[in-house]
């Protein structure tokens, strides 16, 4: 159940001086004295030289969930408006409950500026509760109300003794939480003190910042286990199924004066070092969560974010998106002029009206995945039913299609946790499944290791699977190492499994599964790129072993033997989808699909599309899914809109689609029927 607002503290009481502010910071200062400075959770420890193994597979049931409810964990307030709606829109209008966790208190230098003042006096404790007040009015627009509606406001209290800010807000079903922990982003008197440090040194003690007019009044301070500890309880309380988050592994970025973003990115990677640590801090409480819960894993599905990185790569949102997408950062920004009943300001004028349009930095303008692709991973077993991988509460799990009812039955456990929210499936010839999973081993901060590898499980019979098998990592050092990408696999017809992975370099590596004795060759760097993650594996015609990825410029092309010569292909926004030797994709800011080949296709929508034989799957402008078979497009009756990609295969008795809806529960489409 929601964690309920408890009034405003009896010990509420005048804002605490600059003093008292500065003496809850000596802490702080005392550790980094001696531990130094951390630019990001990124750079931690040297990388051990091995890893645990993975959990294994039980054969149980997995957990089922029992509403739909999604939480957000953000670095900053506007977080979720820049770089994860349009998916959490797409969560409210269809009823579902959102809570929203900004763990700073987004005070940066305590500046509100507007377009006629560029220099206004600092005012963090002001400045902070002006884009408390610009979140309220954003989601008050989202959920069908006036912008200036009252929420109710309260506090709640925690099991270690930490207080955070609450606002609720109901209106026809629709139901928003904001929970605001206002840990501070610059500690004092050191500026470079903040949520990196906190996640990466041991001892480090953060204070928060007491907003204007907020109903908690008294200065606090956290640690990395304090932090991690209410994040959990969290999780606990309100048992989210979908849980969204920033990315704890960005894209390392050599960016020059003409692409790095003065003043917002961190050096060396492509986003804010505080989106970083908040995504580690989220990663590291979802795994403490799942490993406590009574009774297995509990049933959530998790994404993360991209943030910055949209500056450096083509903007996917077609215009229609975009607006809307836009629309919700205008009562955000705001103006000084607004009458909205808040005397610290009305939201965050540094981005108010048409300026995250116009900004440079084109955040606003596209909203990229982590790790992209399909939720399931679909096959066929011998007798034609559809089974589908995916993960659940961190560890991988199986669903097979019930007989004549239609729909999957209950989940069955395998283990290989904590992984990452996208696998990978191949095929060997005699028809067992391979899974592969990208793990997040170690997530441990502090100076402690923070490794990722690829793994594998292998079916043994139906029904049976073996021990999960490390595959190791195709990058040597542990910073690089954290940078890969998901995996994708293929079967080509001499019975070699080819699995590819994109790397620290953002071109891709490679390794090979014999099929005669099942060893898996070394990694290999097949060079090329750079390229977003997002591969398509696919045996062509020929029967060679082909794979496409999304570039800057281009669609990329390989063979197990290296890149290919340039396509000159039109650029595309995401990712490339291939069937009978064509490709489809939508270029960028385009609601359009590109189709090689010569013969055109309409199929609008937005995001990336699947394709098996002459089928196409997608998503409309609305995110509800659709097919289109021979020129004619279908919209998936009892479908949910689905933010993610849904999977397509097809069988002897024609298409089938699978997903997960909000509530962590797939769907199955087949034969024009729509089973849960």
């Amino acid at each position: 159940m929601p964690i309920r607002p408890v009034p405003a503290p009896a010990e509420a009481g005048p804002r605490p001086s600059r003093r008292t502010l500065l003496r809850s910071g000596a802490a702080t200062a005392a550790a980094l004295t001696a531990a130094g400075t951390l630019s990001a959770c990124s750079r931690t420890a040297p990388a051990p030289t091995r890893t645990a193994l993975p959990s294994p597979a039980t054969g149980l049931p997995a957990a089922r969930s029992g509403r739909a409810l999604l939480l957000q964990v953000l670095a900053h307030p506007d977080d979720d408006l820049y770089f994860m709606n349009p998916d959490t829109q797409l969560a409210l209008d269809a009823g579902t409950p959102v809570v929203c966790v900004y763990v700073t208190a987004g005070e940066s230098n305590g500046m509100n500026k507007t377009p006629t003042d560029r220099h206004p006096a600092p005012d963090k404790a002001a400045y902070s509760a002006a884009r408390h007040q610009g979140l309220r009015q954003s989601y008050a627009l989202q959920v069908g109300l006036p912008l200036f509606t009252p929420w109710e406001q309260g506090v709640i209290r925690f099991r270690n003794g930490q207080r955070a800010e609450i606002n609720t807000l109901e209106h026809q079903g629709r139901r928003v939480e904001l929970i605001h922990l206002d840990v501070a982003m610059h500690g004092t008197p050191a500026r470079h003190v903040g949520t990196p440090t906190l996640w990466g040194h041991a001892g480090v003690v953060l204070r928060t910042v007491v907003p204007e007019g907020s109903p908690l009044r008294t200065v606090q301070t956290y640690t990395y286990d304090s932090l991690v500890e209410v994040l959990v309880e969290l999780f606990e309380r309100y048992r989210p199924t979908l849980v969204h988050t920033m990315d704890p592994d960005p894209d390392i970025q050599h960016s020059d004066h003409r692409t790095r973003i003065r003043d917002s990115e961190q050096r060396g990677y492509s986003d804010h070092r505080d989106h970083t640590a908040v995504g580690c801090f989220t990663w590291a409480a979802l795994i403490r969560w799942a490993d406590r819960a009574k009774g297995g894993p509990p049933p959530f599905v998790a994404t993360a974010f991209r943030g910055y990185y949209n500056h450096h790569w083509p903007k996917n949102l077609p215009p229609l998106v975009l607006d809307q997408k836009a629309a919700h950062l205008v009562p955000y920004g705001a103006a000084p002029d607004w009458q909205c009943g808040n005397p610290a300001g009305c939201g965050d004028y540094n981005v108010g009206g048409g300026r995250p349009l116009r900004s440079r930095k084109g955040w606003v303008r596209a909203t990229h995945h982590r790790y992209p692709g399909p939720r399931l991973a679909l096959a066929t077993g011998h007798d034609g039913r559809v089974t589908a991988y995916g993960v659940l509460g961190l560890r991988a799990v199986r669903y097979e299609e019930k007989g004549d009812n239609g729909g999957f039955a209950d989940p069955v456990d395998l283990g290989g946790g904590p992984l990452a929210p996208i696998l990978g499936q191949a095929g060997l010839p005699d028809g067992r499944h391979l899974v592969f999973g990208l793990r997040l081993s170690s997530v441990e901060g502090r100076g402690g290791p923070d490794l990722r590898e690829i793994v594998v499980l292998e079916q043994r019979s139906p029904g049976r699977y073996g021990a999960w098998q490390g595959l190791g990592n195709p990058e040597s050092g542990q910073d690089r190492g954290r940078r890969i990408g998901v995996p994708v696999a293929v079967t080509a017809p001499d019975g070699r499994v080819h699995l590819f992975v994109r790397n620290a370099g953002k071109g891709i590596s490679t390794r090979v599964r014999d099929r005669s004795s099942g060893a898996w060759s070394p990694w290999r760097d097949l060079g090329g790129g750079p390229v977003q993650d997002g591969l398509t594996a696919v045996v062509g015609g020929d029967g060679q072993v082909h794979v496409y990825a999304p570039g800057r410029d281009t669609v990329h092309h390989w063979t197990p033997q290296g890149p290919t010569p340039p396509t000159g292909l039109p650029t595309p926004a995401g990712a490339v989808a291939v069937a009978d030797g064509r490709l489809y994709y939508r270029p960028p800011a385009s609601d359009r699909l590109v189709a090689t080949g010569g013969k055109s296709v309409t199929f609008p929508g937005y995001g990336p599309v699947a394709a098996a034989g002459p089928y196409l799957l997608g998503r409309d402008t609305h995110g509800r899914v659709q097919l289109l078979e021979g020129g004619h497009i279908t919209l998936l009756s009892g479908v949910p809109s689905d933010p993610d990609l849904p999977s397509l295969l097809v069988t002897a008795d024609g298409p089938v689609a699978a997903g997960l809806s909000p509530d962590a529960r797939p769907w199955l489409w087949r034969g024009g029927r729509a089973k849960a």
